[in-house]
Formats: structure tokens, sequence, C-alpha cells
């Protein structure tokens, strides 16, 4: 852990200002508290502060400008650019409140809160936020790199949805962002202000009328990969908004908990969630059906409250390693790469344990004009590969993997970067990318007025301008 430098009566005025917790390393609390989803990333903050309001983010703050300590925020533990090392670590995971107004179709969401804490508050009067594959993530942190999700095609990304952000500066001072204050503010926290422009307490989203879909997955053995692929590359194309689909090459684990059909085996899988006419939807998809009969069924009508059958993320944490990539179009050599890469080879493991690429267009790609991270979100395709570290030498050997796979990609992607879907040294090094040469100057005298010394450095990494 790097080595930093408080001042005594600084901490102690800290910690008698602090209505949460104020850990350092061996307290009880501390090592929960610092523990990411991701377990390949570790912080090892010198001061954690767990806050209980907005008044402890406040004070948090100050004291570490005051001692020059750099910043980092955490909340569910996704996503995590650079870890905290030897600095302050501001916990948001006590700030859960969600309230939802019905008549105004809107959710206040408070900086800790899952969205799984904000779905069933807006089920309940038939609106749905524009939640991603799981509703275990951080409201806000997920909001902050974009967020798209199973109804993104339609509505576009989570960011489109918010009506303002409160947010807490590096001088510690509080303001609201909206289009009508503070609106460049605004403008740069909506998918590029992810733990680089201050610590948000609270966001206010949209909420949209959707209460049951067709959604699921269709899955058919691995050798029908490349066919299943071209198909649903020339499908997707002629869907409708209410479509948002992918294909996954999915190497299902050979582990307890996953059911035993499925264990240890691989599969291509065309997934996916309508959000139209029930029955429409349920058309669309029999024409899979029909072309070939899948080995597995799980498509069908649910609430959409179920989002998470959709994706079926894992629940418990895990050492991972995530990369994307951006296509504008997906050419037979781009798939062959993206097969090899993603199934094992006869007699190795699998180095990854999926690839999935997104049909995105729609209202992602038509408010990305507009947006902070408009080239982060302006491609047609967006592929995310997912692998698991399970010893040091395995994850040299994936990081090798997804860097040849990127590189053997080139010359068939924008080169632009989904920031929710990297984590760690490429986060860092691949933030730039999400944002054309305009946006990225904006974005940094946005930082440049909140944060001159770039106190919130471990968030994405802004250049200085």
């Amino acid at each position: 852990m790097s080595t930093i430098t408080t001042r005594g009566d600084d901490l102690a005025t800290l910690r008698a200002s602090v209505t949460g917790d104020v850990l350092l390393a061996g307290d009880a609390g501390y090592a929960e508290a610092a523990s990411c989803y991701n377990l390949a990333i570790q912080h090892r903050p010198a001061v954690l502060v767990v806050a209980a309001d907005t008044s402890d983010v406040a004070a948090a703050v100050r004291f570490a400008t005051t001692n020059d300590h750099p910043i980092a925020i955490h909340a569910t533990g996704h996503g995590v650019a650079r870890p905290s090392d030897g600095g302050v670590l501001i916990v948001m995971s006590r700030l859960t409140g969600v309230q939802v107004d019905p008549v105004s179709r809107t959710a206040r969401i408070e900086g800790g809160a899952k969205w799984a804490a904000v779905m069933p508050l807006a089920t309940e009067h038939g609106l749905a936020p524009l939640v991603g594959s799981t509703t275990d993530v951080g409201a806000v942190g997920y909001t902050l790199g974009g967020g798209f999700g199973w109804l993104g095609r339609r509505y576009g990304l989570s960011s489109d949805a918010v009506r303002w952000f409160d947010l807490v500066t590096a001088s510690g001072e509080e303001l609201r962002a909206s289009a009508d204050e503070n609106p460049e503010v605004f403008w740069a926290l909506k998918g590029g202000g992810g733990g680089s422009l201050g610590v948000v307490t609270a966001m206010e989203i949209e909420l949209f009328p959707v209460t049951e879909v067709y959604a699921g997955n269709l899955l058919y053995p691995a050798f029908m990969a490349r066919d299943v692929i071209r198909r649903w590359r020339d499908w997707s194309a002629r869907q409708d908004e209410r479509l948002t689909s992918s294909f996954v090459l999915m190497n299902f684990p050979p582990l307890d908990e996953v059911p035993e059909p499925l264990r240890g085996q691989s599969f291509v899988m065309v997934r996916g969630c309508w959000s139209g006419d029930l029955d429409e939807g349920a058309a669309i998809i029999d024409e899979w059906r029909e072309w070939r009969p899948p080995v597995m069924d799980m498509f069908g009508r649910m609430p959409f409250a179920m989002n998470d059958m959709i994706s079926q993320d894992p629940p418990d944490p895990m050492p991972a390693m995530v990369s994307t990539e951006w296509f504008d179009e997906l050419e037979d050599e781009a798939v062959e790469v993206l097969v090899r890469a993603g199934l094992p080879e006869p007699g190795r493991p699998p180095m990854l344990v999926m690839t999935e690429v997104r049909h995105a267009g729609g209202a992602v790609k038509r408010n990305a004009a507009g947006a902070a991270n408009d080239r982060g979100r302006s491609g047609e395709l967006l592929l995310e590969m997912v692998g698991i570290v399970v010893s040091p030498h395995a994850g040299l050997a994936l990081e090798a993997h997804l860097r040849h796979t990127r590189k053997a990609l080139a010359p068939f992607v924008t080169g632009a970067t989904y920031l929710n879907f990297t984590e760690g040294e490429e986060k860092q090094h691949r933030t730039a990318s999400a944002f054309s040469p305009h946006h990225l100057a904006r974005l940094q005298a946005v930082k440049a007025v909140l944060d001159p010394d770039d106190v919130f450095c471990h968030g994405f990494a802004i250049p200085q301008g």
C-alpha cells in the first residue's frame, strides 16, 4: 500500500463529523467495506469512509483535499477503474434511499442504491427503469457510464433518462446539475462522469411504461455457432426498436451451482427482450424455432421485474477480466475471430466464459451525437468478453487472450470503448476513446473547473487538456 500522511487532528475531526464509519486498515469492517464484486481488483485505502448521508460525503472530500489524498468512490464494487491504494475511499453502500413518483414517472435514487431497490417500487406502478443485465449493480455508477440495458434500443441508455444529479465536488461543495442548472456539468456526468468529476449522492430518472416483455434465451449447440451468428446478424438488422437482442457464446463452468444440463457445456445463444405486443414478440422469436429447434428454449412472457432472468449474471463476487469493442457491421472474418476466441479448442478448457454481441443502434445510437460519450455509444453492435481469473497464471493467459483477440478484431471495429464493459487498467487506458475530440475537450473543461487538481483520479481517466 502506498504511504500517505494524515494529521491526527484532521482524522479526529473527520471521525467527529461523520455519522457513518471512518475505518483504517486492520479495523473491523474495513476489509468487507473495501471489497469489490470483481475479486481480481482490490482496494487498499489508507482511510475508508462509509458515508451515512451527503454530509458525510462532503466531510470525507474536505478531509481528503486538506491532506492531499486522492479520492475513490465505491458503491457495489462493479466497474472499478483504478483501485484505491493509499488514498481515501468513500463507500456509498448506506445511501440506498429510493422514492418513486408514479404521477411524474420518476424515481429519486441515492448514490449507493442498487437497481434491485428501484425495480419493485417502479413495477408496482406499471413502470420500469432502464436497468442493465442485472439489478445487483449500483444504479448511479451504471448510469454515469451510460447504462445499456434490455430496453436500450427503444428508450436509449440509462444516462438519457436522468433529470438531475446531486454532486459533491472536490471543494466539498454540493450542487445540483440538470438541463437548467449547471447544464455543462449535467452533460458531462451523463456518460462521462464516472468517479472523475465528484461524488454523485443522488439522481432523478425518468421511468417508462413497461410491465411485461417477451424475453429469454434460445440455446443451440456450439457447433452451430457460425450459422447462428450469421443468421442473427441478418435477422437483428431488420428488427423493430422494441427488440434489443444479442448472440452469446457461452461456456458454462463445471460448477455445482450450474444446472446439470448446462454444467461444463458450451452453447451459442440467441438472447433478447421484446417490449411491444407480446404475441408479436412471440412471432418474431418463432422465426428461430421454425429455422432450427433449439436444444433449450427459455424465451417466453415474463414480468419486466424478472429482468435478471434474461442475462442470468452470477450474483456472487468472482475474479474476472472484461473487454469490449464496437462494430458498425459484423463481417464474416470477424465472426470467425469471435468463434475461435470464444469457444474452447478440442481438449482444452475455454479461455472465456462469455462472448456476447448486443444489437445497439436504435435510440442508443440516435441519442449519441449530443451525449458526452458519443463515440462510446454510436456503433451498431457492442461486444463484451468475460473471462474468470482462477489463478495468477491463468490471469496472465487470459489477459494475453483478450489482447490478441482485440488485435485480430482491429480491422473490423471502431476502436471506441463502452466504458461499462471495461475495468482496471483497460478502463484507464481506453477512457478517452469513448469521446470524440470535441466532446473530450468539453469534458476536460468541466474537469478543470470542478477538479483542477485531479483529486478524483480513480474514475474515468480524463486526460488533462
